[in-house]
């Protein structure tokens, strides 16, 4: 078999360019261009992607999401109102209650234990006040709210009005004076069975 020259002196031309170069100074593309040195164009990494493996399908031990419980939500401290002597309207200070009109929520006074046994929680009532017994408040039953407040013999229902107060009718007690506010630190009010 023949042997190629060495083309020491020869000359060739780009196929990018046309133009001509030394023989030596040329290169092959990955492309099968013959081009001088100074027109190389290394070849486009993205022609030819890494292989990559499919996603994972599903995660090892894993447990479903719980749901969360209904938790009472804070009243301030002293934040039941009685409304008139004789009455036996309660409004209820409460700012950003988010609390539904026409539902039935408890009322509990400040938390005392959680029982180990079945996790049901223990509260005392809130503080009697205007004629008004703590333990008509926290009446296991519950009582049926209205947004809003009850103010000369009518409900007050404005944006502020609904979304920072409500009011709701106790049983049996009425006020002896009205206005008076009371109950005492630590009370709440939320769903009518909390559960661990």
């Amino acid at each position: 078999m023949a042997k190629y020259a060495t083309g020491k002196y020869a000359k060739a031309i780009s196929d990018r360019s046309g133009m001509e170069f030394p023989y030596k100074e040329m290169v092959r593309e990955w492309n099968g261009s013959f081009v001088h040195v100074s027109e190389f164009e290394p070849k486009q990494p993205q022609l030819e992607p890494k292989p990559m493996n499919g996603d994972s399908i599903s995660l090892r031990n894993v447990r479903p999401d719980r749901i969360e419980s209904d938790v009472p939500y804070s009243i301030p401290e002293n934040g039941f109102e009685t409304y008139e002597a004789g009455s036996r309207v309660i409004n209820v200070t409460a700012p950003g209650h988010g609390l539904t009109n026409g539902t039935t929520y408890r009322f509990r006074g400040s938390p005392l234990a959680i029982t180990a046994s079945g996790g049901t929680f223990q509260f005392a009532n809130p503080s009697d006040f205007d004629g008004i017994t703590g333990a008509n408040i926290a009446k296991a039953a519950g009582y049926t709210i209205t947004t809003g407040i009850y103010r000369d013999d009518a409900r007050v229902s404005t944006d502020y009005a609904v979304a920072n107060f409500f009011f709701f009718t106790v049983d049996t007690d009425t006020a002896t004076v009205g206005g008076v506010k009371g109950g005492g630190p630590g009370c709440s009010v939320g769903p009518v069975t909390l559960s661990a």
